[in-house]
């Protein structure tokens, strides 16, 4: 396991951008990735090439070293950062800190995942059979065309590690928030502003109503939120709206709430006479409870100062990942065993080098201990 190799691995994967949006740049993106990974894998004899599976245009890919899978590694190659980020945040290793966008959201989880698994096959191949590393193309817009192709993955797998980047201080992450996205659409009728205003009915004002009919749906004692957050209006500037809609993101600690919002988000009624609801959308991801990830954890604090981490803690977060769906099966999982550093999706995002190794380390250990006592 050498550090200069990762952090080699992590720079040529961030000048390849890879915004969820553009299928061709995702493909690259999948391209590159099993080039780098695969290279990792060769030299420790395993099998180079993963499966690439295409769904709707999204492209996945999948190494497995032996079936059935016992331990899966989840991780996603597509990033938020649009076209000409790379410009304006440049890939770079200095003072100890990797940039570039996506290096925390979560290219250097995948390298720690590579890294971890050649490592373990240093001793033959047999040291990491029944491990599959999935790595999926739409994560951070919802996991729409990968859900069923993780969620067959993950079913009768002993554990799911989550290579997502870590919480405040390297914290591994033991609870997540589960998720809803939806776009509620108000149906006016459309008329001249100046000419017939009266004729029209205003989308744009029974959008007024909703908007803060949604936002107190949350519940602060409970941790769930609701928010209101991206919304179109109208047409032309001397037009009443005809259609008007706007976006809503709820995170919730537990399913009831979010099953709770869900039917809320429903049966909103119009307030403007004549006007009409839709709601597009619905419940995303479930809640990842702690008691899903305990029994990892456990092994990961007794594991940790062996690999030179003493001060390994948890934290929940409202942020989800496809580590919801993997633990809303049933089946244990652990998150945020990728990198250490912070402002994820932000302008600071960064890795904090020092962290690679012994981070590489604990997930080779924790693999190997869940493999030879998957109990």
């Amino acid at each position: 396991m050498s550090l200069d190799d990762m952090l080699n691995d992590a720079l040529r994967l961030l000048a390849c951008e890879s915004p969820s949006s553009d299928l061709e740049a995702v493909a690259r993106s999948a391209d590159l990735t099993a080039e780098v990974l695969g290279a990792r894998f060769a030299a420790a004899g395993l099998p180079a090439t993963p499966e690439r599976i295409v769904i709707d245009g999204v492209t996945h890919l999948r190494w497995r070293f032996g079936v059935p899978t016992r331990v899966l590694l989840l991780g996603h190659h597509d990033t938020v950062w649009p076209h000409g980020s790379l410009a304006t945040h440049p890939v770079q290793v200095s003072d100890g800190v990797l940039t570039g966008p996506g290096c925390f959201d979560m290219v250097i989880g995948l390298v720690q995942a590579a890294h971890a698994v050649a490592s373990l096959a240093s001793r033959g191949a047999d040291a990491v059979a029944g491990v599959t590393l999935l790595v999926t193309g739409d994560e951070e817009v919802g996991s729409v065309t990968s859900r069923a192709l993780l969620e067959d993955e993950a079913s009768g797998a002993d554990a799911v590690l989550v290579l997502e980047a870590s919480g405040p201080g390297g914290a591994l992450k033991t609870a997540r928030k589960g998720t809803s996205m939806y776009t509620v659409h108000a149906h006016g009728r459309a008329a001249h502003a100046g000419l017939e205003p009266e004729a029209g009915i205003n989308a744009g004002v029974e959008l007024a109503h909703l908007i803060h009919a949604i936002a107190d749906l949350g519940d602060a004692s409970l941790g769930t939120t609701v928010t209101p957050t991206s919304g179109r209006i109208g047409s032309t500037l001397n037009t009443v709206p005809a259609t008007a809609s706007i976006d809503v993101d709820v995170r919730a600690s537990s399913a009831a709430e979010l099953e709770r919002v869900d039917a809320s988000i429903r049966s909103l009624a119009p307030t403007v006479s004549g006007a009409s609801l839709s709601i597009d959308g619905g419940i995303n991801r479930p809640p990842l409870e702690r008691e899903r990830a305990a029994g990892l954890y456990a092994r990961a604090s007794r594991i940790a100062p062996e690999v030179g981490i003493a001060d390994l803690s948890d934290c929940a977060v409202g942020g989800a990942s496809d580590g919801n769906f993997t633990a809303g099966l049933g089946v244990p999982t652990l998150d945020g065993l990728g990198g250490v550093g912070g402002g994820a999706h932000a302008d600071d995002e960064h890795v904090l080098v020092a962290h690679v190794e012994p981070r590489t380390a604990l997930l080779a250990a924790i693999i190997d201990d869940v493999l030879r006592n998957p109990a």
